[in-house]
């Protein structure tokens, strides 16, 4: 009867040691939700039980949507839905958001209408993006304080403007590679440092990679934009650094990178940018 009894007693430890994920109370489990991959909470997350679906519900949940390390499991035209699900549900409470690969002009549009208060925008590889409509879209989105628009080489000089005109909270940019091939590499050009320098004084980190920017415009970027505490100028070929110049960002910038002679993962990435460009190279063929 004893053994019974300590047995019975360790199982009833044991179930009491496992927590219900049903009593939870709601604002921990919406917090939970908001950590997971949109993708996760669309596809799995939801379909737990209806207490989830409930919670799911909530726009809390998807004031941050995330979708770049799962997106290459799925299709273009799935993920785009999935996202526009995540941004409609939102409800206006939308304020971050990382896509890879699969952004298109309409998804923008619904960013742009849906989103108002958003802070931050990673679109990397954004193929089928067209400069009219993202300049657009940036302009109905001024509370913007992150941008990341690297590897997006249909968004030129305008785009640049546009987002240094119309987000004057911006804090982090990041456009490395922005361009077409011809953007990258060839004559020097320091528009993009003096639109940089005379537009963003609160620009905190900023990435340039494959910029075609001179000593001159990095001169600028220094005196216009004080708080920088990082700045990434691989890739930079036009750059002639002297020592005074290099010591200046080093003394000011805390996290620096400057162009090295050879860097092999951006010259790659340019070999490959140049064989997409010519071969006619379809967004969406991944």
């Amino acid at each position: 009867m004893a053994t019974c009894t300590i047995g019975a007693k360790g199982e009833e430890c044991e179930s009491s040691s496992i927590p219900n994920w049903l009593e939870l109370p709601r604002d921990i489990a919406v917090n939970i939700l908001q950590r997971l991959d949109t993708i996760d909470i669309v596809t799995s997350a939801c379909l737990v039980c209806p207490t989830w679906w409930n919670y799911c519900k909530e726009p809390l949940v998807w004031r941050t949507i995330h979708m770049t390390a799962n997106s290459l499991r799925w299709n273009n035209q799935d993920l785009e839905k999935i996202c526009r699900y995540a941004v409609e549900r939102s409800c206006g409470h939308l304020e971050e958001i990382d896509i890879e690969h699969f952004a298109t002009n309409d998804l923008l549009q619904c960013i742009a209408e849906k989103a108002s208060n958003l802070r931050s925008m990673k679109i990397l590889k954004g193929w089928g993006i067209s400069e009219k409509v993202f300049t657009d879209v940036v302009r109905k989105l001024p509370q913007l304080e992150e941008v990341d628009i690297s590897m997006c080489p249909t968004l030129l000089k305008d785009s640049l403007e546009t987002l240094c005109l119309t987000c004057p909270l911006l804090k982090v940019l990041k456009f490395e590679n922005v361009g077409e091939v011809s953007y990258i590499g060839g004559d020097n050009n320091d528009d993009d440092a003096y639109m940089i320098s005379e537009t963003l004084p609160r620009l905190c980190h900023l990435g340039i990679k494959g910029n075609k920017l001179t000593n001159s415009g990095l001169l600028a970027i220094l005196d216009g934009c004080p708080l920088l505490e990082s700045l990434d100028m691989e890739g930079c070929s036009n750059l002639d650094l002297d020592e005074g110049l290099k010591e200046k960002c080093l003394e000011q910038i805390k996290d620096v990178r400057l162009p090295a002679q050879k860097n092999h993962e951006y010259y790659e990435y340019r070999d490959f940018l140049e064989d997409c460009y010519y071969a006619y190279f379809d967004p969406y063929d991944f």
